[in-house]
Formats: structure tokens, C-alpha cells, sequence
């Protein structure tokens, strides 16, 4: 499994949402299964959940995960 940083990027979907997308690529040797556990874990761990997965010619799967990052608002 190779893994592209992380960037934050900014959509505005709401008052102080942001969302923020890991991209991870996962070879053709992995079995669907394995990466089915592997992003199901990150999901139930890091709070990510699937935005998009594509797949190559070659059988590479080309996966974007995104989590919303809430930025607290200060009231006084």
C-alpha cells in the first residue's frame, strides 16, 4: 500500500465545515478483501469515510477518503 499525504481542502457544504481527503493506493496483489478491512479500519478509526475509488487498467485501486474537520466557533 502506498499512501499520497494528506491535503486539506476547502468546500463549503455548511457554516464552518471543511472537509479534508487522504488519498491511498492500494497495488493489484491486495485482495478485495484486504483492502476492504484496511479502509474499514481507517473509517472506524480515523473518522474517514469514502468519497471515491477508481480502478485502473493495470488493477490499481485509486482510493479518496474524506473527513469533515469542524472548526470551532468562538462565542464571548
Amino acid at each position: 500500500m502506498s499512501r499520497v499525504p494528506s491535503r486539506a481542502v476547502v468546500r463549503p457544504l455548511g457554516r464552518g465545515v471543511e472537509w479534508e481527503f487522504d488519498k491511498v493506493t492500494f497495488s493489484r496483489e491486495f485482495p478485495r478483501n484486504v483492502v476492504t478491512k484496511l479502509l474499514v479500519e481507517r473509517a472506524e478509526h480515523g473518522g474517514w469515510e469514502l468519497d471515491r475509488v477508481r480502478i485502473g487498467p493495470d488493477g490499481t485501486r485509486r482510493v479518496i477518503l474524506r473527513r469533515k474537520i469542524i472548526r470551532a466557533v468562538r462565542t464571548a
